[in-house]
């Protein structure tokens, strides 16, 4: 059963030494990620899963390894607290959650971590949700993914009109707690305005139902014209 999830955004911009001097522009983000994780660990649940896109959908054992290396800074990462495992680094979205756990010192329960393609079918991805929340004991997720890429004319994805309605629909959906909205969310469209976080999000809509969980929105901003949300339900 489901009984917690915190969204949030996984650029690498978040680890301060990738971001080195532009990094107090994301501190708020940062700050909204790690309160996110805090309600995770107040529902103590017995197990946690992070979720993120990956280029191959998969799970990672507690203690897979991942680095920021390519960004040229020497941090590297493990998933949950423990010694290594798992032969697999871990996807960068994974990589993220994984620092931001390490922020917080997590120590509450186990930790797991799920890979999801990006071009998974929501169909595929809701069902993915539900066979997690129907795992033995109490639940968290940790659902990482960024929203679209195309706010502005300088974004990584360049400007897209339909991409700020995307976003807005999907803040609104995630604050809320709303399974049903992001069940539904067009998972061509989210491809063409390059929202990485959709599939997480529909896993996360398929765990989440039925479970009675309300959202908070932390964060909804657009910087370097990339859209970054942070939730929390409880």
């Amino acid at each position: 059963m489901l009984v917690a999830a915190a969204v949030c955004p996984c650029p690498p911009l978040l680890v301060p030494e990738v971001a080195a001097g532009a990094a107090p522009e994301l501190d708020a983000l940062r700050a909204a990620c790690l309160d996110a994780v805090a309600v995770l660990a107040a529902a103590r649940p017995d197990r946690l899963v992070v979720v993120g896109p990956a280029a191959a959908s998969g799970p990672y054992p507690q203690g897979a390894a991942g680095s920021f290396r390519g960004f040229g800074v020497d941090v590297d990462v493990r998933l949950g607290p423990g010694e290594h495992a798992g032969e697999r680094a871990l996807p960068q979205s994974l990589a993220v959650g994984a620092w931001l756990l390490g922020r917080t010192s997590w120590s509450t329960a186990p930790v797991e971590g799920l890979g999801v393609a990006e071009p998974l079918d929501p169909a595929r991805c809701l069902e993915t949700g539900r066979e997690l929340a129907a795992g033995a004991g109490r639940v968290a997720v940790l659902a990482m993914g960024d929203g679209s890429a195309c706010r502005t004319l300088k974004a990584p994805g360049y400007l897209d009109e339909r991409a700020a309605a995307f976003d807005a629909g999907a803040a609104r959906a995630l604050g809320s707690a709303d399974t049903t909205a992001l069940a539904a969310l067009d998972a061509e469209l989210a491809r063409e305005v390059k929202a990485a976080g959709r599939a997480s999000w529909q896993v996360l809509a398929g765990a989440a139902e039925g479970a009675g969980l309300t959202g908070e929105l932390l964060y909804d901003e657009a910087p370097y014209g990339v859209g970054y949300f942070v939730a929390s339900w409880s």
